[in-house]
């Protein structure tokens, strides 16, 4: 076994017993949530609730949903993702933990993907202690990818904002995995079927007198996305195509642990994650309507 490896290996084992989610899970293997209760509606019973609600009280609903533990285990599964990349003459093996899937609400056998605003998905991703990725991390992901699925895009319509079109869009990501025969398995990493929402310095500009989201990806082969880095809606905005995928903020590079955000604002080191430069603001601004939510038990608090 490799000198990196070893301490990657001996690093995760030691904190195992330090971090771990309410079933045990080590936080290095799975999002910090509580199991999924018996009762908790699927994804087809919780597309009518939340059909009818306007933007805010379905994000309010759906956050609820996710900190309660109602989401699929390839919502809540992490697996590592390792590359190497050299920096002038010096070598850097990097360890990135990320979701193996796009969030998701509902059971393992029912459920929905869930479209979210990018202050929305901040506020989750800031729960779990780790951030939205940038669109090199986007790449990195679809590359290690165990499964690649193809774009499915819905012909533009007002309805894509809607809630029966994300469930929809589930339903013909669902058919592919059927198509190919292959399992949804928690551990596998899932690659191509979503727009990232990432952090970008196309974030904040001074073009434009509103924030906004900014996307990437729906990959159809290694380096050929459907979506360029776009962030041409308002962040008020989120339809089907969008996905929203966790990363951890520690990041493992030469055996030592980092922290992603510090990383993306080294001149020297911000290459192994980005491709924009530094990202000195590696967030979306904060959902008003969230950060006053009363705090679900059992589940940290936003950093």
């Amino acid at each position: 076994m490799s000198r990196h490896l070893t301490i990657l290996a001996l690093f995760i084992f030691g904190l195992a017993s330090l971090l771990s989610a309410q079933n045990g899970a080590s936080l290095y293997e799975q999002l910090p949530l509580p199991e999924r209760q018996t009762n908790a509606d699927g994804g087809i019973a919780l597309a009518g609730r939340l059909s009818p609600m306007d933007l805010d009280t379905r994000e309010q609903t759906v956050v609820n949903e996710i900190l309660s533990g109602n989401v699929p285990g390839f919502a809540r599964h992490l697996k590592p993702i390792t590359f190497t990349q050299k920096i002038n003459t010096r070598s850097y093996t990097v360890t990135l933990f990320a979701v193996c899937d796009y969030m998701a609400i509902g059971s393992d056998e029912d459920y929905m993907y869930i479209p979210m605003t990018p202050s929305t998905a901040q506020y989750l991703a800031d729960r779990f202690d780790g951030l939205l990725p940038t669109r090199k991390i986007v790449d990195i992901i679809y590359n290690h990818a165990d499964r690649r699925l193809s774009p499915q895009p819905i012909p533009p319509s007002p309805e894509m904002t809607t809630v029966p079109v994300f469930l929809q869009h589930t339903d013909s990501i669902q058919t592919q995995f059927r198509r190919q025969g292959w399992p949804h398995e928690a551990g596998s990493m899932i690659g191509g079927h979503k727009k990232d929402i990432v952090i970008s310095n196309k974030i904040y500009s001074t073009d434009r007198d509103y924030d906004r989201v900014v996307i990437y990806g729906w990959h159809r082969a290694p380096g050929d996305p459907i979506q360029p880095l776009y962030n041409g809606h308002s962040a008020r905005y989120a339809d089907y195509s969008h996905g929203v995928r966790i990363i951890l903020k520690n990041v493992i590079i030469n055996g030592d642990t980092l922290r992603m955000d510090k990383i993306l604002k080294d001149p020297v080191l911000s290459v192994l994650l980005s491709d924009e430069g530094t990202i000195t603001k590696a967030f979306y601004p904060p959902n008003p309507v969230l950060t006053g939510m009363s705090p679900v038990p059992g589940m940290p608090g936003p950093t």
